[in-house]
């Protein structure tokens, strides 16, 4: 990306997306994110972030935020819902995001799904994929329109999230039957070491901690070529 150029964050306000932010404050990069609400504004401006509202479920908001002055190297999307909710951005708001990204002449789109999403649903148990299969649908409706959309993209697969301090053991694979568990904070070092790396493009990828894998299978970890 060039010094003028940000990357837009959509997911900012909580989880892995607020993760990202640190990590990509940390780098010094631009970083525009896309907020609903104002609740978080403060705190996200106060990192060193540009912030812009508007909802991820309205594309003419989104298209709106992608538009404006700055220009958009990439375009980063933490957004979804839990399976109880009627109105998750999963599928719909993450389009918007991906239509408007086409639009936008983005360079780059990075999207964190799920394991259990895609051909990945081999990695989970029936009753884990029971309780989620409403947001995994959605979820994989969304990284079909992805690949579909002529961006160069990078899918990432989370397994099972936690909100401890980052232990730098997450690793990618291009391994669908791997599934474990991963901090948040790992998952956010490794989506922004997929940002610098052109092995990570048009790559669909899930992401554990090599120390907290569900049994123990013998797996490939996936390489990254960071540019400096």
């Amino acid at each position: 990306m060039t010094t003028a150029s940000y990357i837009f964050l959509a997911g900012a306000s909580r989880g892995i997306g607020r993760e990202i932010a640190k990590c990509l404050i940390e780098q010094q990069t631009h970083v525009k994110a896309l907020l609903r609400t104002e609740t978080t504004r403060g705190e996200l401006e106060t990192m060193g972030m540009k912030v812009v509202l508007g909802d991820a479920m309205n594309v003419d908001d989104v298209e709106r935020a992608m538009s404006e002055d700055e220009p958009i190297d990439a375009v980063i999307s933490t957004i979804g819902g839990l399976a109880k909710d009627n109105d998750r951005a999963d599928y719909i708001g993450n389009k918007n995001l991906i239509d408007a990204a086409v639009k936008a002449g983005v360079q780059k789109f990075i999207l964190v799904t799920s394991i259990g999403t895609g051909n990945s649903v081999v990695a989970l148990s029936p009753q884990i994929l029971e309780a989620l299969q409403p947001v995994l649908i959605d979820k994989e409706k969304a990284e079909q329109h992805l690949r579909a959309s002529g961006l160069n993209y990078t899918i990432i697969r989370p397994g099972g999230l936690q909100s401890e301090n980052s232990t730098g053991n997450g690793v990618l694979t291009e391994d669908i039957n791997v599934a474990g568990m991963i901090n948040r904070a790992d998952v956010a070092q490794l989506v922004c070491k997929c940002l610098n790396s052109d092995a990570a493009n048009n790559k669909v990828l899930s992401a554990v901690d090599k120390n907290l894998l569900f049994g123990q299978p013998v797996f490939e970890e996936f390489r990254l070529d960071e540019r400096i």
